[in-house]
């Protein structure tokens, strides 16, 4: 693809990264600091080159049927271009690259692999992170990132409408809802991006290389990480303590064994202590009625979910039925900017 000189004098020997065509001779460059779009000369326009900046505020996308519109929000204003619609991805990609790279967010050599937006929610997988943004705009500054060295799990629920992918940092899930007819091109791009990082080549490799050690750590004690620390008090005081041990003896006194007390009528006395026993069993219920409410917690909580996933599924629904009302009247309204 041939650059206009137009474009290279505008650049003033920054390198131009990639380039996208725009069709005919229209063409959009791209730097680390700046995009350019040219407009070749037509019969009623002449040749220019409109510079766009990426030390922006915010970045909004509005997707129509033909056409697409950036808009770059700045400090002192705002500056937009469009372009057809099937050119979005390449160029949004492209774009959102130079934005992350002058914001900090992405390294220099740090290249996107794929751009994902699904709504509200906007995806920026690189080859050393993932970044989320939740909102009306494509970006800002208020977003999170998922650096690949952090991650410790991958793994992909389906579901009939959407996908979710849960990336877990640190051993902490983090769970992202994704329309399952994207939800696929998302999950091997963001597999293909953690493959090369860690220089595997599949999920149950990358898990088996990433993953944490689960098992809780032993105790000196024996018992299974449970031990007192030496500053904390035991719940069974000093007196009970000695109680205890007191009862213990006076069952066994003298010495006497099993045979010895049944034949001097002793034997009665040993149930009798015994039975100090019986208040240690009875508290066993309570226990076990504990048990049952946790579990009930658990499947209220589970049922609870459900009902929150489902009411985010009927909203994303909702919020796409929106978007393509508003493309419907943005479409209604060129037309009729058209025929005035």
């Amino acid at each position: 693809m041939e650059i206009p000189d137009r474009i290279t004098q505008a650049a003033d020997g920054e390198t131009i990264q990639s380039a996208v065509s725009l069709g005919d001779e229209d063409i959009i460059c791209f730097t680390a600091s700046r995009t350019f779009v040219y407009r070749a000369e037509g019969l009623l326009s002449d040749e220019k080159v409109e510079t766009y900046s990426h030390d922006i505020e915010r970045l909004n996308v509005s997707e129509g049927r033909r056409k697409t519109t950036f808009a770059l929000e700045y400090v002192d204003g705002v500056q937009k271009f469009k372009m057809a619609s099937k050119r979005t991805d390449q160029v949004l990609s492209r774009l959102l690259a130079g934005v992350l790279g002058a914001a900090g967010v992405i390294d220099d050599e740090e290249s996107v692999a794929g751009v994902f937006s699904f709504s509200e929610l906007t995806l920026i997988v690189t080859d050393a992170r993932l970044v989320k943004h939740v909102g009306a705009y494509v970006w800002d500054p208020d977003f999170e990132e998922y650096a690949f060295e952090e991650v410790t799990g991958l793994d992909f629920e389906e579901g009939s409408v959407a996908t979710q992918v849960v990336i877990s940092v640190g051993g902490r899930p983090q769970r992202i809802k994704a329309p399952s007819d994207e939800a696929r091109r998302l999950q091997q791009t963001l597999e293909n991006s953690l493959f090369a990082y860690y220089d595997v080549d599949s999920l149950d490799a990358l898990n088996e290389k990433i993953g944490q050690d689960d098992e809780p750590p032993s105790d000196s004690s024996g018992a299974g990480g449970l031990g007192l620390d030496e500053n904390i008090s035991p719940l069974v005081g000093d007196d009970d303590a000695q109680s205890d041990t007191e009862t213990t003896v006076s069952t066994d006194d003298e010495g006497t064994d099993d045979s010895e007390k049944a034949e001097s009528g002793e034997g009665a006395t040993a149930v009798t202590k015994e039975s100090t026993a019986a208040p240690t069993e009875e508290a066993a219920p309570s226990a076990t009625a504990s048990g049952e409410e946790i579990e009930q917690l658990r499947e209220q909580m589970v049922m609870l979910t459900e009902a929150v996933e489902a009411q985010q599924e009927q909203l994303e629904q909702q919020s796409e039925q929106i978007k393509t009302q508003r493309e419907t009247i943005q479409q209604l309204i060129e037309e009729l900017r058209r025929q005035t």
